[in-house]
């Protein structure tokens, strides 16, 4: 081999590595920016959550809900909605699910209790409206709280929400009054 077959051998491997380097550190920037994204659009959203209409309507709701009134219909879905949106950009990856569980996760799973016990108004909702993705999203948002709760306390069945621990969740949002 000689010397000029050895540089452009040399110029090659060296393309190839300031390649393969260049789209690494692309990739890790992307997850880094994604990463931000996720947290800045997360704390807007807790935000919002902690808005003096949505705590009003998340103490209506958590009233409603505790009285245990199966045949009243619940009319008020800001809160239900709410984590509808979360759970759908969740599920499209938009939010990190970490990040959405440490954010919203017990009262992710204290609302998702208290809609489908005693009764699954979410099944009821579905059947008389023949529409099987109605709160979807909220649905499948709590089986991933519920997945990432039995992940962090190492318990692959017994750390779904009881209702003890559901109640207490929609007692303190009972009692919570807006800011003035």
């Amino acid at each position: 081999m000689s010397l000029g077959d050895l540089a452009t051998w040399t110029a090659v491997i060296g393309t190839w590595v300031l390649v393969v380097g260049t789209l690494a550190f692309a990739y890790w920037q992307m997850r880094q920016t994604r990463r931000i994204s996720s947290a800045t659009t997360i704390l807007d959203l807790r935000g919002k959550f902690e808005a003096p209409a949505m705590i009003a309507a998340r103490r209506l709701l958590a009233t409603e809900l505790l009285a245990e009134d199966a045949a009243k219909e619940i009319e008020n879905f800001d809160v239900y909605l709410f984590f509808h949106l979360v759970g759908s950009l969740t599920h499209e990856r938009i939010l990190d699910r970490r990040m959405v569980w440490n954010a919203f996760g017990s009262h992710v799973g204290a609302y998702y209790y208290f809609l489908t016990h005693p009764v699954d108004r979410i099944s009821q909702w579905r059947a008389e409206a023949h529409d099987h993705t109605i709160l979807s999203e909220f649905e499948w948002l709590a089986n991933e709280i519920m997945k990432l709760d039995r992940a962090m306390v190492k318990d692959p069945v017994g750390s779904e929400t009881t209702r003890e621990d559901a109640r207490e969740v929609l007692t303190y949002e009972s009692h919570r009054m807006p800011p003035s």
